[in-house]
């Protein structure tokens, strides 16, 4: 059986071959030692309540609970833009008109914006090739929800998610190469190991103050904007199920698309049940569900057949032994 657990420093090792397997533009997993490390320590006080709230970022670890191995991880961030500025550029439409010529014209221009400040981000959902079929990607993106719904005032009142930008089969980054390598003067992989690293100082030093006229830039990197990489159009697909939508928002380096949805809103979030365990030997009529630990420090989520009757969950042993549980515990179950 698969269980999604909270990641800590052990896991360095598992995270770093995810990181590698990732390839380029997958900001959130850089192939750098320090940083991946600080983020395994900080998902440890995160999930241990030794931060801040605004300032915890909780890693989830997908492991075969058979063979211990990690096929997968995923992120939540309690808040973004609160020590550094979240910057994307904003798609607007700009109409200009001559009443002399009697002539009007529509145009798109990308504008530097710092608008998600404080908003939580889901993201960082990566899976091995040959585990994303069977719904082991649909578990993992969703127990970033369950985690979520175990204490929503932890998180803010909405919730992000940036789509990796598109990336041709050579690897390059159309976007890139046309405008932001423009302003930052370096290769897209620095960048990119900069912005998950560091403070964002050169962001803000260097990111363009004043709109790109969409009109104006090469064909290739008109076409991008707003584009998904072809490995991400399945977690679209899982966003968009649970309710996120496009909010105009695209990535400053590779133009992918921000999507957003309300806490409450958020399907997973607003169908779970918190349910007391009840346990027993074997379930005649079982149902497949999402079924996670009600707790942060010890959480834990995994999709099993189980019964629910009124406000209890009935579960075999096995099923309360993945998740750490006992009878009387509290879980919250989505069907």
């Amino acid at each position: 059986m698969l269980v999604v657990r909270p990641a800590g420093p052990a896991d360095f090792d598992a995270l770093m071959e995810l990181a590698v397997l990732s390839g380029p533009g997958f900001t959130s997993l850089p192939e750098d030692e320090p940083t991946l490390r600080e983020r395994l320590e900080v998902s440890q006080a995160s999930f241990r309540g030794e931060l801040a709230p605004l300032e915890c970022w909780y890693t989830l670890m997908l492991e075969d609970a058979e063979t211990g191995q990690i096929d997968g991880v995923a992120g939540v961030k309690a808040a973004v833009g609160v020590k550094r500025p979240f910057f994307s550029f904003r798609v607007v439409g700009l109409t200009q008109y001559s009443a002399n010529l009697g002539l009007k014209f529509d145009h798109k221009a990308l504008v530097l914006v710092n608008e998600c400040s404080g908003w939580s981000e889901v993201g960082s959902l990566f899976l091995k090739a040959e585990k994303r079929t069977g719904g082991a990607g649909r578990l993992l993106a969703q127990s970033r929800y369950m985690l979520i719904g175990s204490d929503p005032q932890r998180f803010s009142e909405n919730v992000l998610a940036e789509l990796r930008g598109w990336f041709e089969e050579d690897g390059s980054c159309p976007f890139w190469e046309h405008v932001a390598a423009k302003f930052f003067h370096m290769p897209f992989g620095e960048a990119d190991r900069m912005s998950a690293a560091s403070d964002g100082q050169f962001i803000l030093d260097l990111a363009p103050r004043h709109p790109i006229y969409v009109e104006l830039l090469p064909e290739p990197a008109r076409r991008v904007i707003g584009n998904v990489h072809r490995e991400g159009e399945a977690a679209r697909a899982l966003l968009e199920r649970e309710g996120f939508r496009a909010t105009g928002l695209v990535d400053i380096f590779d133009a992918g698309p921000t999507v957003a949805c309300p806490r409450d809103e958020i399907r997973t979030v607003r169908d779970s049940r918190r349910l007391v365990v009840r346990l027993v030997d074997a379930l005649d009529h079982a149902t497949p569900s999402l079924v996670s630990v009600d707790d942060i420090e010890n959480f834990r989520a995994t999709r099993a057949a189980v019964t629910v009757e009124d406000e209890q969950v009935l579960m075999t042993r096995d099923v309360a032994d993945l998740l750490r549980v006992k009878g009387g515990d509290l879980v919250r179950v989505k069907a």
